[in-house]
Formats: structure tokens, sequence, C-alpha cells
């Protein structure tokens, strides 16, 4: 028993490893595409490639960068709560 959730753990671990990847690059990605857009309709003064790398690390200081990290937490809350709720209530 225990080795089946422990195997059952580590799978779901690597699934939202997987996610949370996915995840924060296709995110990262859309930044970079609106700091790029936000250059080329106002700025278009200076280093372009400067403004981006300075927006994307504002962006890795965000708190929106800092939720994609709760797809490792919410998924396990949920789970100990439903196994709470179903064997002691």
């Amino acid at each position: 028993m225990i080795i089946a959730i422990a195997r059952l753990a580590f799978f779901a671990f690597l699934v939202m490893l997987l996610v949370y990847l996915v995840l924060s690059a296709w995110s990262r990605s859309v930044r970079r595409g609106k700091l790029a857009a936000e250059w080329d309709e106002e700025i278009r003064s200076g280093d372009r490639a400067a403004f981006i790398e300075e927006g994307l690390e504002e962006y890795d200081r965000s708190l929106r960068r800092k939720l994609i990290f709760g797809v490792f937490v919410v998924p396990y809350v949920v789970i100990g709560v439903l196994v709470y709720v179903i064997n002691f209530m």
C-alpha cells in the first residue's frame, strides 16, 4: 500500500513538473511577445533586446510567475482534503 502511494506521488510529481515547465515556458513566451509588441507600438527607441530582457527580469519577480508554482501545491492539497473527507468525516 505504501509503495503504491509512493509510486502515485512520484508519477503525479513528474506529470506536474511537465505541466509546470510547459505552462512556465508558455507564459514567458506570451510575456515576451507583449513586451515586443509594446516596444514596436510605443517606444521604438533604444535597444529592443535590452527592453525585452529587462521586462522579463521584472516578470521573473512577479506574482504571476509565483502563482504558476501552484501547479505543484494545489493537486496535493486537493488529494489530501479528499482523503481526509472520505476517511474521517
